[in-house]
Formats: C-alpha cells, sequence, structure tokens
C-alpha cells in the first residue's frame, strides 16, 4: 500500500510540472510571436488598452 500513496503522489506530482511546463510555454510561444511581429511591422512595442482610464499604453511582459 504504501508503494502505492506514493506513484499516486508522484503522478500528481508530474501532472502538476506538466501543467506547469505548458503554460509556462505557451506564455513564451506568445511573447516571441509579438515579437516577430513586431520585427515584421518596424513597431517599437505593442499597445494595449488599459480598461479603467481608456488610455493606449504598451504591453508589459
Amino acid at each position: 500500500m504504501p508503494q502505492f500513496i506514493f506513484f499516486v503522489l508522484i503522478g500528481i506530482l508530474a501532472y502538476i510540472g506538466y501543467r506547469s511546463f505548458l503554460r509556462e510555454a505557451e506564455r513564451v510561444t506568445a511573447k516571441v510571436r509579438r515579437a516577430e511581429k513586431q520585427a515584421a511591422t518596424g513597431a517599437t512595442g505593442t499597445l494595449v488598452k488599459d480598461p479603467k482610464t481608456g488610455e493606449y499604453r504598451l504591453a508589459k511582459d
């Protein structure tokens, strides 16, 4: 029975690590795509509208 609990815990940790890895990979991919788009258009940054003030500001990573 202790082996079963050990392997279940290892499985849960592996799943959490996998989900964390996917989230980080998506973040990095979005950053790279944004940088490629900026390089292609010659822009120096991406503007994002602030919902509170309605002003446009540079996106922060």
